[in-house]
């Protein structure tokens, strides 16, 4: 209620009278029955002051209730309805508003009635249009009784309105009277609830797992519940999360969430184009995208969307970076998933998770999502002695002493190391273009303390555009080369971090840093080749840079680290052949590789996550001029079977990339089955005519010689003429 409810003036009149006949008093002197009149006075003029302002609070409520619509719900037509009742009301308020002062007890009353439905009406509307869809029909029993209480309320004051009392127009009368039996109608007739929309929502949101549910359920509830675009879903999330946010239970709340993003998947399987933007231009087939998932653990928990920046809170929990600043902005100081007070706001990039989401983009022929550009909060600054520490550091990197050099360098590394306060304050102080100077000193401990700091440094994501500008990437290649095993694996990993942000990933692969790493995969420390995978893992998400990897021999090491189970690079070396042969080049290299025994030999003994690479991999290669021979060798090394097992019992991604190869396998046997059916009929045919043919020959002979044989049997002419001379 907007406002405490006030006591009527005229309702305690009559007791008053009888009470001051009982008592008696003395008469008024003169004066005395001036101020009476005059305190009577003012309380008439206190009352006629009070029935306006309460005519004026129901002509602001009735206008407020006009302006809520758009209400996209279950519920629909019951909010409408109850919107247009309501709005029909405006004129009656229009002539009340000039009507007599002071009003009438009964109708003061039924206005008071009146006014506090409608204000409750609002509140049910707002709910209408800013309340969870999928809540309101999980509460559908509270949601119905809502409509029946306020229906029976409006009907009630409306039918104690004396519309001659306040002067009420015949027109607007008729009008008013007809809103009031509509009323009274709903009220004895309550509007049904749709019970096999309750019910679907009911099966989906007790269903165990996503298989479990019927697609036609899943339709039925996106057409009904109108959460069929992007930003009806997103909003819905949201109200979700302000419910846990609000008090409501939290185990609720989440099962509700998780029935909402099961919408969502079949929302965007069916119309994948309404998700997260992403170039399909890689993309072997519609239906690559059109059976895509993305993984639980590559949503935003909030806006349920694949995460382009994913940054994680107090909690540990990881949010999509837009959507949990939105949150804090909007006061919120807990964590939207677990509810936990957040001790501070501070927001951490997820590194880890944004390389995967990018493999997974990429294995699925997809560009990872870009991120917005951001305008981080830098770290506390440090303090004045820290930073004057800073400086005497960087002014012995400038001397000409080599010990100066090596020791600054050395302690700079250390500092950088330790907190992300010291890697703002080495970057603000200009320590990046000092370092990068020395990339190329020939002693070999400054060299490494060097490289290893500005891998340091570039952890902090001010310090990457730094790094770039200053040119380091040509001397961190330099030593990629030429440095030491410790300094070319930290040569490798400052470009793995700098590749992180997307430009970056096409400066690197322009400086020859590509072939570098292959040759780092190739021949390096165990680390060094951990550290090469990683950066050409990224890097080769950018396309550009995947031909030149192709062309720098990095098919041939992949699969050598493939087949020697002993070096433990598996997984990596799987990885990428997974994004690389999305690319044409990539895929001619592995095809001429004669790869496809050892892939289904993966499928056949791998992990499930290589499994699925490497099942990514032959959806690639069994696509295009080559697919008939591919899927040939593939059937004779027994995939089907093994793909079968695989779309059971895979990961998600591996399921779908079997049923992919499933389908074109099924395809081509079909075509071959199609095709010897057709040589044999045609063998068949050709016999046939052969037959035919030679038993026309053997015909047409017979009758040649039964017609010699008739002419030999036939007399002469000179005989019959010796005959007749007899």
């Amino acid at each position: 209620m907007d406002e405490e409810a006030k006591p009527n003036p005229n309702a305690d009149a009559a007791p008053a009278a009888a009470e001051a006949a009982a008592s008696s008093p003395p008469p008024l002197s003169s004066s005395e029955s001036a101020e009476g009149k005059d305190k009577e006075e003012e309380k008439e003029e206190e009352e006629e002051e009070e029935a306006g302002d309460l005519v004026e609070k129901l002509v602001e409520l009735v206008e407020e209730i006009a302006a809520i619509s758009d209400f996209r719900n279950a519920y629909r037509r019951q909010f409408c309805n109850l919107s247009r009742r309501i709005r029909l009301l405006a004129p009656m308020l229009e002539e009340a508003k000039e009507g007599p002062r002071p009003l009438p007890d009964v109708s003061y009353s039924a206005l008071r009635r009146l006014r506090e439905a409608l204000a409750d009406s609002r509140e049910l509307l707002r709910l209408g249009v800013s309340g969870s869809k999928i809540s309101l029909v999980l509460e559908r029993e509270k949601i119905m009784k809502s409509f029946q209480d306020i229906t029976a309320r409006l009907e009630q004051a409306l039918g104690l309105i004396s519309f001659d009392e306040l002067d009420i127009s015949d027109e607007v009368r008729e009008q008013v009277e007809l809103v009031h039996a509509q009323f009274k109608r709903a009220k004895e007739r309550s509007d049904p609830s749709d019970d096999d929309l309750f019910n679907d929502l009911v099966s989906v949101y007790n269903s165990s797992t996503s298989a479990n549910v019927d697609p036609d359920i899943l339709q039925r509830l996106s057409d009904k519940l109108q959460l069929a675009t992007i930003s009806d879903l997103n909003q819905e999330s949201l109200i979700l999360h302000e419910m846990a946010s609000g008090g409501d239970p939290g185990a609720v709340v989440e099962k509700m969430s998780m029935l909402l993003k099961r919408i969502k998947d079949f929302v965007q399987s069916r119309d994948p184009e309404m998700g997260t933007p992403v170039n399909t231009t890689e993309l072997s087939g519609k239906d690559n995208m059109a059976s895509l998932i993305v993984p639980d653990d590559f949503r935003c928990p909030i806006s349920l969307d694949l995460m382009k920046d994913p940054v994680i809170v107090a909690t540990g929990q990881t949010y999509e970076r837009g959507c949990i600043e939105r949150w804090l902005e909007a006061g919120h100081d807990t964590c939207p998933k677990t509810q936990q007070k957040l001790p501070n706001k501070s927001l951490t990039p997820n590194y880890v998770l944004r390389s995967l989401i990018a493999q997974w983009c990429e294995a699925n022929g997809m560009e990872p999502p870009k991120r917005a550009a951001q305008h981080h909060n830098a770290p506390a600054s440090c303090t004045a002695a820290e930073h004057s520490n800073v400086v005497e550091l960087l002014q012995k990197l400038l001397s000409q002493n080599l010990e100066d050099q090596r020791e600054a360098a050395g302690m700079l590394r250390q500092l950088a190391k330790r907190s992300p306060e010291n890697r703002a304050c080495i970057g603000d102080a200009g320590a990046i273009p000092i370092l990068v100077s020395l990339l190329s000193i020939t002693d070999v401990s400054t060299q490494e303390h060097v490289v290893t700091a500005l891998l340091n440094l570039s952890i902090y994501e001010e310090n990457k555009a730094r790094i770039i500008t200053s040119g380091a990437v040509p001397g961190v290649v330099h030593v990629l080369k030429r440095g030491s095993m410790e300094a070319r694996e930290n040569s490798a990993a400052t470009l793995f971090s700098l590749s992180l942000v997307d430009e970056n990933k096409i400066t690197i692969g322009a400086s020859g840093a590509i072939p570098a790493l292959v040759l780092l995969l190739s021949n390096g420390s165990q680390r060094g080749k951990r550290d090469a995978a990683t950066a050409l893992f990224n890097l080769c998400i950018y396309q550009g840079n995947k031909g030149k990897a192709v062309r720098a021999g990095l098919i041939p090491v992949l699969l050598g680290l493939v087949t020697e189970t002993e070096s433990g690079m598996m997984d990596e070396a799987l990885a990428i052949l997974a994004i690389l042969s999305s690319h044409p080049e990539g895929k001619t290299a592995i095809s001429s590789a004669n790869a496809i025994p050892m892939l289904v030999g993966v499928i056949r003994n791998g992990s499930a996550r290589n499994k699925e690479n490497a099942a990514a991999v032959l959806v690639h290669l069994c696509n295009g001029e080559q697919q008939q021979q591919h899927l040939a060798e593939a059937q004779e090394q027994g995939i089907v079977t093994l793909l079968e097992e695989l779309a059971k019992s895979g990961t998600d991604r591996g399921k779908r990339k079997a049923i992919q190869l499933l389908e074109r396998m099924n395809r081509f046997l079909m075509q071959q089955s199609q095709a010897q059916a057709q040589a044999e009929a045609m063998a068949q045919a050709h016999a046939h005519a052969q037959s035919q043919a030679q038993v026309q020959a053997l015909n047409e002979a017979q009758s040649q010689v039964e017609m010699q044989v008739e002419q030999l049997l036939l007399p002469t002419t000179s005989h019959l003429s010796d005959r007749r001379d007899g």
